[in-house]
């Protein structure tokens, strides 16, 4: 509380805005250096309210929404008390001599309305049509007011005010184009000159409302981009478009793009943002450089960068995830996460969650066939197969013990396979119109004799047979034949070997009996010359 009795800054309204109240009923005590002051220097009392006035505005942050509304009929009402006011009033220049003298003054000005361009002095091109339009103006050019309280404190050039209080307060602003009540009200106000607050376009009621020293925006729509004070180079069209900008007065919230109502309503301190439709990145406060087109895409944003998201409520759910690409209508709206594509309507995790590094192409609930060009003919010299499970994740099966636990030998396992019954066959023709002979295996008969070598689909239902898996058992079983076969072929070996020593034993016996029985000839031969001739014996 002053001593006045008003409020603090803090308070409802500023004490000393009421100053030039207190200015009249306390004029006995004045000091005669004051008043004379105030008779020889007609514009110091107008210059004693605009730096009274700037003492309700923090020029680092936007007033309360009251307190500005309050603030403003106030400003207005001052001005009929003001000394300058009650003396006599100042004339524009006699009026050209002609037919239609009415509002043609000399340096191409034109003015309508009470105390419309008051302060002209030299300035030059400017009309003003309205109560106290461009009150103060004195030698800034080429300006047009058009509504009460059109320009009243303006001081450059080149500006373009339509709608009882459109760029109020603005100072030194120029090249700025307001049309709405209140639009750019604050403009180059309360800042030290040269403010650099120029190259402003307000159209809408409280369009850049706040604006201080921000340059080069551009709002379309009620109450947008109402709370920027320091933010450069931003475009709002639609109500409520980055409304909040820059409300922090953080000299953040720079070239920023909304589309749509609500579009990048919250957004504080986020820079470099693109939103299209309604809704769009309406809760963003500070994530940077995203881009989202769509109504509500990537609404629930606050701090996440660099998302692109586009389709209605794309992305919708993430907070704080960055960059991700989503592209299709509600896709990836229930999740959370970062560095993840989505592509296609509601293509995303199932049921939502959080989830990252993670591409999704359409929803597993709709899209039933996929194609996809320069696949099939394509060749590679070195690769591995792509599989497929049951929920549409695609990947290559690794084979490197860094991915495996408990490896041991397959031994019997693989003799399941001698109950397997290969079958040939045809496809439907829904899957086959040509009706191609196939061979295989009936996964429903694989499963019985073992469930490990099926594949199934999101319902659990049996879909395949894991021929990868049947080929390994089968290379089990066929190195155990081969081992057989080489214990054989030792066992074979060894017995040639022995075969061939028996043959040859057998041979060298023969050919000894051989030469025994020629020995055994020659004997007999022998004996036969030495055998007595036999005597016949008279038996008496």
């Amino acid at each position: 509380m002053n001593a006045d009795g008003s409020k603090t800054e803090k308070g409802l309204l500023p004490g000393r805005v009421l100053c030039p109240f207190g200015a009249q009923s306390t004029r006995k005590t004045k000091t005669k250096h004051d008043r004379e002051r105030e008779r020889t220097h007609p514009m110091y009392s107008l210059i004693q309210l605009k730096t009274l006035v700037s003492c309700g505005r923090d020029p680092a942050r936007s007033l309360p929404l009251r307190r500005g509304f309050l603030l403003i009929p106030l400003i207005m009402a001052c001005f009929a008390f003001l000394p300058q006011m009650q003396a006599t009033p100042q004339v524009l220049p006699t009026p050209f001599p002609g037919t239609n003298p009415d509002g043609c003054y000399p340096g191409f000005t034109t003015a309508e309305g009470c105390k419309a361009l008051h302060s002209l002095t030299t300035g030059a091109g400017n009309a003003a049509f309205g109560w106290y339009s461009l009150f103060l103006d004195t030698s800034a050019n080429f300006n047009t007011g058009l509504g009460a309280g059109t320009l009243v404190l303006n001081t450059g050039d080149s500006n373009t005010a339509a709608g009882a209080a459109a760029l109020l307060l603005n100072g030194d602003g120029t090249q700025n184009c307001a049309f709405g009540t209140d639009a750019l009200v604050y403009n180059a106000f309360g800042v030290t000159p040269p403010s650099g607050a120029d190259f402003n376009d307000g159209f809408g009621a409280f369009a850049l409302f706040s604006n201080s020293d921000g340059f080069s925006n551009n709002a379309f729509g009620n109450h947008a981009l109402f709370q920027n004070i320091h933010g450069a180079a931003n475009t709002a069209v639609g109500d409520l478009a980055l409304q909040n900008n820059d409300i922090t007065g953080n000299i953040l919230g720079n070239i920023n793009t909304a589309v749509g109502a609500s579009a990048l309503q919250a957004n504080t301190d986020g820079d470099s943002n693109n939103a299209v439709g309604y809704g769009a990145m309406g809760n963003n406060t500070i994530g940077v450089q995203n881009n989202a087109m769509g109504v509500f895409a990537l609404n629930s944003n606050i701090d996440g960068a660099a998302n692109t998201a586009a389709g209605d409520s794309a992305y919708f759910d993430n907070v704080d995830g960055s960059f991700n690409t989503v592209v299709g209508w509600a896709a990836g709206g229930l999740v959370e996460g970062s560095d993840n594509i989505y592509i296609g309507a509601t293509a995303g995790l199932p049921g939502g969650g959080s989830e990252s590094d993670t591409i999704r192409i359409g929803d597993p609930l709709v899209v039933l066939d996929c194609y996809i060009a320069g696949i099939t003919g394509a060749t590679t010299a070195a690769g591995v197969p792509v599989l497929v499970d049951g929920t549409g994740k695609l990947g290559t099966l690794p084979s490197s013990k860094r991915f495996k636990t408990d490896i041991k030998p397959m031994d019997k396992a693989s003799e399941v396979l001698f109950a397997l019954n290969p079958v040939t066959f045809r496809y439907k023709k829904e899957i086959d119109a040509k009706g191609i002979p196939q061979f295989g295996l009936v996964a429903e008969e694989v499963e019985k004799v073992n469930p490990n070598l099926v594949a199934r689909d999101r319902d659990n239902k049996v879909q395949a047979v894991r021929y990868e898996a049947v080929n390994a058992m089968l290379l089990n079983e066929f190195l155990k034949e081969h081992r057989t076969v080489q214990d054989l072929k030792a066992t074979a070996e060894k017995q040639q070997t022995t075969i061939a020593l028996q043959e040859s034993q057998i041979k060298a016996l023969t050919a000894s009996l051989r030469e025994q029985a020629t020995q055994i000839q020659k004997v007999s031969a022998q004996l036969e010359t030495i055998r007595p001739t036999p005597q016949v014996v008279e038996n008496r």
